[in-house]
Order: C-alpha cells, then structure tokens, then sequence
C-alpha cells in the first residue's frame, strides 16, 4: 500500500488504534485493521469509490447514509462509527491514508515495519525472500514487503522504509553521476579561467 502519510490522517489513526485496544485490546486492533486495510484497497480500486467519499458535491449527511447502508455488515461497529465521525470532519477523502497510517501502527506494535520495493520488473521469490531477510537483519524487525514494478527505472531497487526513501535505482546513481560532474566541471572551468586571468 504505496502512499505518504500525513500529520492529520496519522492522528486520526492513533486516535483509532487508542479506542480499539482499549476496547477489545489486541485482537479487535488487528480486526479492525484488516477490514480498514481492505476498505482502503476499495478506494484504491474503484475510481469512483474514492470520488463518492472526496467530492463536494454529495454532502456530509447524505454521504452518511449511503456509508452506513454499505458498511453496517461489512465492519466492525467501531470502525463504521469512526469512519462516520470522520466524514462529519469533513475527512472522509482522507480515509485511504487514515487506513494506512492505522495499519503502520499496527505493524510497529506487532515488532513490524512496512517496506515498499520497486523494481524496473516483478521480483520473483528468491528474490523478494533475501530482500526481506537483508531489510528485516538491518532494522531489527520483521519487514512487511509491499512490492512494485516502476518501468521508468533502469535497473537497481528502490526502498521505502517507514518514511525513509533508499534509492539504489541505476536511475539515481546516474543523476547522481550526471550531478557530480556538472559540480566538478564547473569547478575545472572556473579554476582554468582564474589561472587564465593569473597568467594575463
């Protein structure tokens, strides 16, 4: 589940994972989770899902209803009450990145944490299984491999860790490259005009 987190869904998902594990501990934590995880996987997939739940144009109190309608028997009544306050803050656009933040919670209390891979093609197993062993010995906890094909890149991997960006795509070395010798080049020229100028 690829997307950046922000300050405000974060806070709405601490104040959910506070409310779950005080109310049914551990085990309504994770059951909760798994159903905001599949209702973000919803919005994701159907276009027209994250419109409803975005747009101006249908209000709060219709929007309510229709939530109600679809979710009464398909999650727990605690997350369809939150998920029902949070269209009347105004937030329901923001429950994919509310789920998100949720479910990073929940990886951090089970010892886990989300990794986002992205490859120029599809991993295969023995591959996708030593990238998690070599991740999960570097941050001493279990990584939970999410992983992407992105076509633009040459070759090479990148990783997202938590909040933080690893970057060893082919892609970024050569900008790196391409960086370092438009830094060092410009300090040749400008070197060799100054003993141009020293020497006149």
């Amino acid at each position: 589940m690829k997307q950046q987190i922000d300050d405000i869904a974060r806070v709405y998902a601490e104040s959910l994972f506070q409310l779950a594990d005080k109310a049914g501990g551990l085990a309504l934590v994770q059951t909760i989770g798994a159903e905001f995880v599949a209702l973000a996987d919803a919005v994701t997939a159907d276009r027209r899902f994250a419109e409803f739940l975005k747009t101006p144009v249908i209000d709060r109190k219709t929007r309510e209803e229709a939530l109600k309608r679809a979710l009464t028997s398909a999650v727990s009544d605690l997350l369809l009450r939150f998920i029902l306050v949070v269209n009347r803050k105004g937030r329901s656009g923001s429950l994919r990145s509310i789920a998100l933040a949720y479910d990073s919670l929940l990886q951090e209390k089970l010892g886990k944490v989300e990794v986002d891979v992205w490859t120029a093609g599809p991993l295969g197993e023995d591959a996708r299984r030593v990238i998690q062993q070599r991740v999960s010995a570097a941050i001493g906890k279990d990584a939970v491999l999410h992983a992407y094909v992105d076509p633009a890149m040459i070759g090479g991997i990148k990783l997202r860790i938590g909040d933080r960006l690893v970057d060893g795509s082919v892609a970024s070395k050569l900008r790196s490259l391409r960086s370092t010798i438009l830094e060092t080049g410009g300090a040749d020229v400008r070197g060799r005009f100054q003993q141009f100028l020293n020497n006149s």
